[in-house]
């Protein structure tokens, strides 16, 4: 019990960072995959490298300016990320959830467009309805990706399971380059710095 507890206590981590998205070669570059897509580019930049773990999910084990961060893409289906992120939860025993970060999409925000947001409501999505089940708190930081509305005769769960238009996917892959940057930001500055930052229209 002793040698679980220093393996925790001697490595802690400053954020649990969690891409949403589906897995499979199906569902690669899809509006609902963004999540994954932001952690793919944030480890490349940072030098990180995917792993399958035993907490359903492919975690890369990173620093940033010495501060160790955990970056996780969930082997569950979406509306089932919430198993994932209890278990990465409690295998690296967070403090407080203002230490775990959610990279999701978001049909609220036009393509192009970031919010950064600490706790508050879910917007329907069903990864984080997933998680706050599962946490049982909403008490989480978010990263959100705008990939705009469907049409009218599309429902949303159809839309974000497909990929963007070509002008869309411009927008989104410049959106994702700025998230990198928020990331880094938060951990700089915090949240409300950050939000003072990004939160803003473009």
């Amino acid at each position: 019990m002793l040698r679980r507890q220093r393996k925790f206590t001697s490595t802690p981590i400053r954020l649990l960072i969690v891409g949403l998205g589906n897995p499979g070669k199906k569902y690669e570059n899809t509006r609902h995959n963004v999540g994954f897509e932001v952690l793919d580019r944030f480890a490349t930049k940072h030098g990180g490298k995917f792993k399958r773990t035993k907490e359903l999910a492919f975690c890369s084990d990173i620093r940033v300016n010495g501060e160790k961060l955990i970056l996780a893409k969930p082997t569950t289906f979406m509306n089932e990320s919430g198993l994932a992120v209890q278990q990465l939860v409690r295998k690296h025993d967070l403090e407080t959830l203002d230490a775990l970060l959610i990279i999701h999409d978001e049909l609220d925000l036009k393509p192009g467009t970031l919010k950064v947001k600490l706790h508050g409501g879910l917007a329907g999505h069903n990864g984080l309805k997933s998680i706050s089940k599962h946490l049982k708190s909403n008490d989480f930081g978010r990263l959100r990706i705008g990939v705009g509305k469907p049409p009218q005769s599309q429902l949303g769960k159809n839309y974000v399971l497909k990929p963007p238009s070509r002008s869309d996917k411009i927008a989104i892959n410049n959106c994702i380059e700025k998230a990198t940057d928020a990331i880094e930001a938060i951990l700089s500055h915090g949240y409300e710095m950050t939000m003072n930052e990004f939160n803003r229209e473009i």
